[in-house]
């Protein structure tokens, strides 16, 4: 059984999804152990104690380098023994250290069918504002491995939503929230913990 660690900033929908799906029965041989708040205040920390996940916060701005935070939030989460790390919605930066400690361990949502509306800066409703603006047909989200590269990971799954009419950005982040995130999250999630994800060449193999 797989110790999954979910970092988080927010709200924590994609955290709720995670648990959902968890008390379901859909992600095999893995378990949310503990989650990561960057923000006291984060309704997520609500969601985990609701469901007797332990949490912890660990703040950027109570460190004076962000090599020491870096460096904290990397023992802290190897401390906890874990696994595989989820990030959803958590707004801080990590590092180099993090990323090299959780190699093609940590998996991320966006919400764009990567390469598409992705990379520095394209998060939040702004991902779906570009979108509207290019006029395309189709968008999604995407579940992927994180490396230095921002977005720049090796794609895990890929899930299309169609746009309609009337579009604004908050029903069309809805509408990819629902139809896509939230059910290819939890999947990624149990091929890694099935150990079903084979990595080479910055590419991913998923085995039946």
């Amino acid at each position: 059984m797989k110790n999954i660690a979910v970092l988080v900033s927010g709200g924590g929908t994609n955290l709720q999804a995670l648990i959902d799906a968890q008390n379901r029965g859909e992600i095999k041989n893995g378990k949310i152990s503990l989650v990561v708040s960057s923000n006291p205040n984060a309704y997520a920390l609500e969601r985990a104690k609701n469901n007797s996940i332990a949490t912890e916060v660990i703040r950027r701005k109570d460190y004076a380098e962000f090599d020491e935070y870096d460096s904290a939030v990397t023992e802290l989460l190897k401390s906890h023994d874990v696994d595989l790390v989820v990030l959803a919605g958590f707004m801080t930066i990590l590092g180099k250290q993090f990323i090299s400690a959780f190699e093609n361990r940590i998996i991320n949502i966006h919400p764009s069918l990567i390469p598409s509306f992705c990379g520095e800066g394209y998060y939040g409703l702004r991902v779906h504002e570009e979108a509207l603006n290019r006029g395309v047909k189709v968008t999604g989200a995407t579940a992927h491995f994180v490396n230095e590269v921002c977005d720049g990971g090796p794609i895990i799954i890929q899930k299309a939503v169609e746009i309609q009419n009337g579009d604004t950005p908050e029903i069309l982040q809805k509408r990819v929230m629902e139809q896509a995130e939230w059910k290819i999250l939890p999947r990624a999630v149990s091929l890694f913990c099935e150990d079903k994800i084979i990595v080479k060449d910055n590419k991913t193999e998923i085995l039946d």
